[in-house]
């Protein structure tokens, strides 16, 4: 059976309660479970790539930044390293591609 949270908060980078610290406040934080961790990294991960998909040019590498950081967490969660997951990258674009053709598919004749 799946458990299901009730989500209060949000999960931050590790460093943000330090820093809220070093500004005068005190944060009121705990450390989520393994489920509750994995589902709050997917809730990031849609609102990162939300943000992304919203910015400009100026902050868009900023943005993206953030998705691939999530990423890498959501793989470390599943026991996948950086170095793996480039592999499983590399290997797909060796056997699909990339995308730096701009290949648009329309449908088939």
């Amino acid at each position: 059976m799946q458990e299901k949270y009730v989500l209060y908060g949000k999960l931050v980078r590790d460093r943000i309660p330090q820093i809220i610290r070093a500004d005068g406040a005190e944060p009121e934080v705990y450390v989520a479970g393994p489920a509750e961790y994995r589902q709050r990294l997917r809730a990031k991960l849609a609102e990162d790539v939300a943000e992304y998909m919203e910015a400009d040019e100026t902050d868009a590498p900023e943005e993206l930044a953030d998705v691939l950081e999530v990423s890498f967490a959501l793989a470390a969660d599943l026991g996948v390293d950086p170095a793996q997951l480039e592999k499983i990258r590399a290997a797909k674009a060796e056997q699909r591609g990339g995308f730096a053709e701009r290949i648009v598919w329309t449908g088939n004749r």
